[in-house]
């Protein structure tokens, strides 16, 4: 593996302090190291960086690119456009790539690390499948948990050890990075009754006579009995339906202590009337108080940008929701008692929808108004609010407000009625962009070794060259480093790597461990299969 000394470049590295200092970078078996002695550094290639901006590798800590619900996306695409999954175009269709092409296109713009945000547990095969075809990346999951009926059930009983297990055993199992929650008894009530959702935050799930505050409560406490990197990672009730900040706030208050990240927030964060889908407007500011006032939770951001769009979700009483404002075709499929999923094509058309251009502005009022960039990561939920490719747009977006006026422009006068942002005068630096699509996701995810630049970490590297069009810059690095090897330069991919699966090791703590980790795998074994990795097939594949 080869060492490189970057040299001359202007460091944003917030986890360590640097916010544009002049320093040499010193890279060795994928690590970044200390300066070497004298005499070894004629063993380093020189780059000469100079003038340029140097972050850590981009995160991505909320976006779909992997198993059932997005290779339904694909298919669905596929028949659309009359071509088969992958054909055309290398890249497949642009709003949802093929595995190697999500690869290849994060990499493109300086992205060395994403997450997958809600798996079946059950469906894990496929997602390692998936990602060992994924390129460049490092990559993890995280599992759903919020409509299972054996957490349910434990929870209706009171037992929160027996949940505590549950998690353990089966993040353990699937080789998962967290726990994710998606319209915590909603999903179930609307499988089981009638197609309807749970609008209100006390309203037991159907037979298990459980709330989605008993949900989410049982499972943050799992988490943080097991002390997992990462908080619970919720999608709240009543997603997308005006009027939904009170049950956005009414679940953050539920957590009372307990570390929560919440997920997409521009897509919970509206004011209006539940009845009327046409009376959103912004909610924004009441929920950052919130946030402000509690350092254990924290967001991401979900922005929405002009053009196409793919609703993949969880959440499909969400998506049937959804489909009925819109028509058209759809997909929707049940995961037996773990969840199920929606899938909508569509567009965000902000300059002439008043509906879209309010998600567009409470998406940046998010990022603007939230003091502390260290609670907030930047997310398109990709490809729910749009593809991860226009996160160079929402840059310079949040960086020039002059930019921003001129789309505001274009957009619906009565945009400004319903949300504050033309009078948000913030600009962000380079140094709190580093923070927003680095350090804060990989600190909230718990990847001490991602997301900074000090020595011992990952040699996960972004070279970008300034330019008066900040768009431009972040969207064609140029220099991209994966592990210590130069991967991109100048835009151009070069030699492709595989990435590999993060997850926590995870483990019982007590003297019945054994025994409930047998009772669990005898349990579920027909389900699931004894799940392992395979280090001799492939970092990523299971094998049974």
């Amino acid at each position: 593996m080869s060492r490189y000394r970057l040299q001359g470049g202007r460091i944003y590295d917030p986890a360590n302090g640097r916010d544009g200092q002049v320093e040499d970078l010193w890279i060795d078996h994928g690590a970044i190291v200390a300066e070497p002695a004298s005499a070894e550094r004629e063993q380093y290639v020189a780059i000469d960086v100079a003038g340029d901006v140097v972050m850590p590798g981009g995160v991505d800590m909320h976006c779909h690119i992997a198993g059932p619900k997005v290779n339904h996306a694909r298919g669905f695409l596929a028949g659309d456009q009359g071509r088969t999954r992958g054909s055309s175009a290398e890249n497949g269709s642009p709003i949802v790539p093929n595995c190697r092409a999500t690869g290849q296109l994060f990499a493109g713009m300086g992205y060395t690390t994403a997450v997958d945000a809600a798996i079946p547990g059950i469906s894990a095969r496929l997602a390692h499948h998936e990602f060992a075809m994924t390129p460049y990346l490092d990559k993890a999951f995280l599992a759903l948990f919020g409509n299972n009926h054996y957490v349910m059930e434990q929870l209706r009983e009171q037992r929160q050890e027996a949940v505590n297990d549950y998690c353990a055993w089966m993040l353990g199992s699937v080789h998962s990075h967290g726990v994710k929650i998606v319209n915590p008894g909603g999903v179930e009530n609307w499988k089981q009754i009638h197609r309807q959702s749970l609008h209100d935050f006390d309203t037991p799930v159907g037979e298990f006579g459980v709330t989605p505050r008993q949900i989410i409560r049982g499972l943050a406490t799992a988490v943080d009995h097991l002390q997992l990197p990462h908080p619970v990672h919720i999608h709240c009730n009543n997603l997308g339906y005006p009027g939904n900040w009170q049950t956005t706030l009414q679940t953050m208050q539920s957590l009372e202590g307990r570390r929560g990240h919440f997920a997409h927030i521009q897509f919970h964060s509206y004011a209006g009337d539940p009845n009327d889908p046409t009376s959103f407007s912004s909610a924004v500011k009441e929920l950052v108080d919130f946030v402000s006032a509690h350092e254990e939770i924290s967001v991401d951001v979900g922005h929405v940008t002009p053009g196409e769009a793919m609703t993949i979700t969880g959440d499909a009483p969400f998506a049937a929701h959804l489909q009925r404002l819109t028509g058209g075709r759809w997909f929707t499929s049940d995961t037996e008692q773990e969840a199920s999923c929606g899938i909508i094509p569509g567009a965000f058309k902000p300059y002439r929808n008043l509906v879209h251009a309010t998600q567009w502005a409470i998406g940046l009022e998010w990022y603007l108004r939230m003091p502390n960039p260290w609670q907030i990561a930047m997310s398109s939920d990709h490809p729910n609010g749009g593809a991860f490719v226009k996160y160079p747009e929402v840059i310079h977006l949040l960086m020039k407000r002059d930019f921003r006026e001129q789309m505001l422009a274009r957009m619906p006068e009565s945009l400004r009625e319903r949300s504050a942002l033309s009078q948000l005068d913030r600009e962000y630096s380079l140094g709190e962009i580093a923070v927003i699509t680095r350090a804060a996701p990989a600190r909230l995810l718990g990847l001490t070794s991602k997301g900074q630049l000090g020595v011992g970490a990952d040699a996960d590297i972004t070279v970008y060259r300034p330019t008066e069009d900040i768009t431009e810059m972040f969207r064609r690095p140029r220099l991209v480093f994966k592990a210590g090897q130069r991967i991109a330069h100048d835009g151009e991919l070069q030699s492709a790597t595989v990435g590999k699966l993060l997850a926590p090791q995870i483990e019982f703590d007590d003297e019945h461990a054994a025994s409930r980790r047998e009772w669990f795998q005898q349990t579920y074994s027909l389900r699931y299969g004894n799940y392992r990795i395979d280090p001799e097939e492939s970092p990523c594949l299971l094998a049974r």
